[in-house]
């Protein structure tokens, strides 16, 4: 593969770019991910490197230890091999086949209307950058390439407990440069599914097109505490303010792609009866300005549009007004900051909608660094939905990552970081679902720690990476390898 062929022909590190170059050039939707695991376990056997998907689906590759080395600490580098797929309204991209294409601008390489894949595709190009360096000094590596990560780390959950040998791993997932993390929060997900009662669209009645885009959207856990709209929430509280105010049916609610990734956008069809048709355009007008006056600072591109559509479904009033009421009520973002920080301890993302005239399903993730309190907080959700005769489910259960202070390994960490680029690195418990937790439970022996470059808007559209972090990135890497090998 020609880097040059993609625009990281001049940047560095090379052997990254070239990596990363060609991670765009393949399909990686989570679920998906057969051709590249295919492409990498036949890159490795190029390489003479073992290899082998074990029974999760995972795929793991071994580099043996420089000449010299080969006592020293086994050292798992991990990352996972699935991306969010987001594009922007009106974009024409096909996830299952067509390429990502990035763009440089300025220290910036960015997806203008898709998602870039850098999460986690730079810490896969890193990673596969230190297993085709000859001249590293290192112990015996393991790389651990997940799936399913962003969709329930389906991949980690299923690992086997007994395919793995190293005793310290590197988790190249994280999206601060110069920030170690140190923990993780846990999870799961709330599935809301209800069959209801079509009947026919009213006669003489108008149908309405409601459409909410513009927002930033962003990572579910990350940009939580943001304050970014969330598009279902606000297309929510519009149709229960028109219903309040005029006779009202619903066809259709649909918004959000991930149960990761903050609504963007909404859309809603309508009946209305023609004789309110200006009354509600002005009310629409009204909440166009109230939105933006709510979200001036955070999300001031949002806008509302309407347009006269056609449908010829409705769902019955009783299942209108169960959705309608249960949605608004629905908890979404922080719920309670860890004490004496800025970081959220517990929150939920109301992720996606699809509400049809007979069927509606919806989506919720919940995240905590503590457990309870995330048992407490999609217990709130399930009960609020039961309350309506619905028995919504809860899944894709996953462990917090609790920190160890007393780690070794952040010690060497911290004395590595201070000496190659002279000062002291920051270290914090992010508010996502890292694979860290997950493995630890099955490898509980083992030291952990995670970094990564800076990584802009992870889960959204025009998602970025400062190119300057990732060569901090690759020299960090190299001086931790070695310098674990050596301190053996």
């Amino acid at each position: 593969m020609n880097s040059g062929e993609y625009p990281f022909r001049d940047l560095k590190p090379a052997s990254v770019w070239k990596h990363f170059a060609e991670l765009c050039r393949i399909p990686r939707q989570s679920k998906h991910e057969e051709a590249v695991r295919d492409f990498l376990k036949q890159w490795a056997s190029s390489q003479g490197l073992e290899n082998r998907v074990e029974a999760g689906g995972n795929l793991i590759i071994k580099k043996p230890a420089s000449a010299g080395y080969e006592n020293a600490p086994g050292v798992i580098l991990q990352a996972h091999l699935d991306m969010v797929c987001q594009k922007n309204e009106g974009v024409e991209h096909d996830f299952s086949k067509d390429p990502i294409k990035p763009v440089v601008r300025d220290n910036l390489v960015l997806a203008e209307d898709t998602t870039l894949g850098a999460d986690d595709g730079i810490g896969v190009a890193l990673i596969l950058a230190a297993f085709e360096d000859k001249t590293l000094v290192h112990g015996p590596l393991e790389a651990l390439l997940t799936v399913d990560e962003e969709e329930g780390m389906g991949g980690a959950n299923k690992l086997e407990k007994n395919v793995l040998s190293g005793k310290i791993l590197l988790n190249l997932d994280s999206e601060t440069w110069g920030d170690f993390c140190l923990g993780c929060a846990g999870g799961a997900d709330v599935i809301v599914q209800r069959t209801g009662r079509a009947e026919p669209f009213p006669t003489a009645w108008k149908a309405l097109k409601i459409d909410i885009s513009g927002l930033r959207g962003g990572h579910s856990g990350i940009n939580i505490h943001e304050g970014r709209g969330n598009a279902i929430k606000l297309l929510t509280r519009i149709l229960c303010s028109l219903e309040r105010q005029f006779p009202l049916c619903l066809s259709s609610f649909t918004g959000g792609t991930a149960r990761n990734a903050i609504p963007r956008e909404a859309s809603a069809v309508i009946g209305i009866q023609e004789q309110n048709m200006i009354s509600v355009s002005g009310l629409l007008q009204k909440w166009q300005d109230r939105i933006m006056t709510e979200l001036a600072g955070v999300d001031e591109a949002c806008q509302i549009k309407w347009s006269t559509t056609s449908a010829d479904k409705i769902m019955s009033s009783f299942d209108q007004r169960i959705w309608l009421l249960s949605l608004n009520a629905a908890p979404h973002g922080v719920w309670r900051m860890t004490a004496g920080t800025c970081s959220p301890e517990t929150s939920n993302n109301l992720g996606t909608i699809n509400l049809q005239s007979d069927t509606g399903t919806c989506t919720f993730m919940v995240r905590s660094t503590i457990e309870s309190a995330c048992n407490a907080l999609t217990g709130e959700i399930i009960s609020l939905f039961m309350l309506s005769g619905i028995q919504p489910r809860r899944e894709n259960a996953y462990p917090g990552w609790a920190p160890d202070m007393n780690s070794p390994l952040l010690a060497l960490c911290r004395q590595i970081y201070k000496r190659e680029f002279g000062s002291e690195p920051a270290t914090h418990i992010i508010h996502a679902g890292l694979e860290c937790g997950i493995l630890k439970s099955k490898y509980p022996e083992l030291d952990m720690i995670s970094f990564g470059p800076t990584i802009h808007s992870p889960h959204a559209p025009g998602e970025s990476v400062e190119i300057d972090t990732v060569e901090k990135s690759w020299q960090l890497l190299q001086a931790l390898l070695k310098a674990i090998a050596i301190k053996a």
